[in-house]
């Protein structure tokens, strides 16, 4: 379905693509050169009057620290009679004008300049009212500076002023919201406009080398690691398909190339495997029942012949030990080339009578049994059997673990405890083979060995019913 869909859409050209990209630029291009003297103009007005209510805030911060600090000192003043606790409170009361004055002027509006005069009137007159009165009763003794009543009326003066301090400076916030955005959005059309007028030649640049990366560069770079990966033996590489027409027409000739290799090589094996069940077949039919009947003979024979000559018995128990040998070779030799139990009994039964004649303990575990394509099976089982000669000859274990799962796809594990450090660069011809049995199906090969860890191969063939 995917294919269809893919050639009913149009292709694009190179050439069509150049243009298309070029026409755009110089639009935009047009369009910036008539943004950028509007953009650059608003938002210098608009950093102005940021930079202004930036001003405002930190003033309105200036004067509620003054009040603070009057407040904290006359307290602690209050509270120890000590004089160096109206150290901050002096120097908050010497600057109070300069601060009141800074405060007012750098309001941004004639609602926040009504604000700030009654935000400095109130601040005034809690020193003066309320705070240099304190501090005199204090100074003589008067019992009446530390009572409830008094602390209550400073607490209420101080939390009206910070009240009005918050609203003043929240509605100053607002505005510097508001500013910013402002800024920020002219700012950034500002910028736009003069990236794409003054570095047109820059961005054309860049536009050519995306397209030409995007249409030409990574689809060939594509490619070529797919015919490096075709070339090493994984003939189920594909290419993406492209909808540039030149590109589109080389991916699909490299996939149709792959599909065909793929294809001959899946039936050159089903073919060679064909051949070996035959060949085995004949093998156990033909010579091995012969030598069979030949051993019966040389049985017979001997019963026949008298005690007596023991030279003619001797070479006739010597031709039956041949006989023997030569049955025993030609059934290893029918087993190695297509064993009789895959055919009769299937993968699982094969593979634990390997296991059987294993010289190391092999366990075999099995889960959903059944019974698939011949070819399929045949070459699972002699991944299995060259997992396994590894795993004897090369590694040097002590046990070995296979598992068998049947599912939608044919998973198999082979594990030996032996000294692993099996990698592409040390892998042989027989791992290879193994490689290339799997992928004959469609199927991926996992080796998972790291030095003293071991080694694991694990296989995953699709089951087609």
């Amino acid at each position: 379905m995917s294919a269809g869909r893919g050639h009913g859409r149009r292709s694009l050209g190179l050439t069509s693509l150049t243009v298309a990209a070029s026409g755009l630029l110089a639009l935009l291009i047009g369009v910036a050169f008539a943004v950028l003297l509007w953009a650059i103009n608003d938002a210098n007005d608009s950093t102005s009057a940021r930079r202004a209510s930036r001003t405002a805030l930190v003033k309105a911060g200036n004067m509620e620290q003054l009040l603070i600090d009057l407040e904290t000192g006359q307290r602690g003043y209050v509270i120890t009679r000590h004089e160096e606790f109206l150290d901050p409170w002096q120097a908050a009361r010497k600057a109070l004008p300069s601060e009141s004055r800074q405060f007012t002027d750098s309001t941004t509006s004639r609602e926040q300049r009504l604000a700030a005069r009654r935000i400095s009137r109130g601040v005034e007159s809690f020193l003066d009212d309320y705070s240099v009165p304190l501090v005199a009763m204090v100074r003589r003794g008067d019992p009446a500076a530390g009572s409830l009543a008094t602390a209550g009326e400073g607490k209420r003066r101080v939390d009206a002023l910070r009240a009005q301090f918050h609203a003043y400076m929240s509605d100053e916030r607002v505005q510097l919201a508001e500013r910013t955005d402002t800024a920020g959005a002219n700012s950034r059309q500002a910028v736009l406009a003069a990236a794409i007028g003054l570095a047109a030649s820059t961005t054309l640049f860049a536009v050519f080398t995306v397209i030409q990366h995007r249409t030409v560069v990574r689809p060939v770079r594509g490619a070529a690691a797919a015919a490096q990966e075709l070339a090493a033996g994984d003939l189920g590489v594909r290419v993406t398909p492209s909808r540039i027409a030149e590109i589109g027409a080389l991916g699909t000739s490299f996939n149709s190339m792959a599909a065909a290799l793929q294809d001959n090589r899946r039936r050159i094996m089903e073919s060679t495997e064909a051949v070996h069940r035959r060949t085995a077949r004949d093998l156990h039919d033909g010579a091995q029942q012969r030598l069979v009947s030949l051993m019966i003979g040389l049985r017979l024979a001997r019963e026949l012949v008298p005690g007596t000559e023991r030279s003619a018995i001797d070479l006739l128990d010597q031709s039956i030990d041949n006989a023997q040998t030569a049955i025993n070779e030609l059934r290893e030799l029918a087993s190695g080339i297509y064993p009789l139990v895959l055919t009769v009994k299937g993968l699982v039964a094969a593979v634990k009578d390997l296991a059987a004649r294993c010289p190391v303990p092999t366990v075999v575990a099995s889960e959903g049994e059944r019974r698939i394509a011949s070819t399929v099976e045949s070459n699972a089982y002699f991944v299995v059997a060259e997992a396994v000669t590894n795993a004897v000859k090369h590694a040097r274990a002590s046990r070995i673990d296979v598992s068998v799962e049947f599912g939608e796809a044919l998973r198999i594990k082979v594990a030996d405890d032996g000294i692993g450090g099996v990698g592409k660069a040390t892998a042989g011809s027989g791992m290879t083979g193994l490689a290339d049995r799997v992928a004959a199906f469609d199927g991926k090969l996992t080796i998972d060995s790291p030095p003293g860890g071991g080694t694991t191969l694990l296989v995953q063939i699709p089951i087609r019913d």
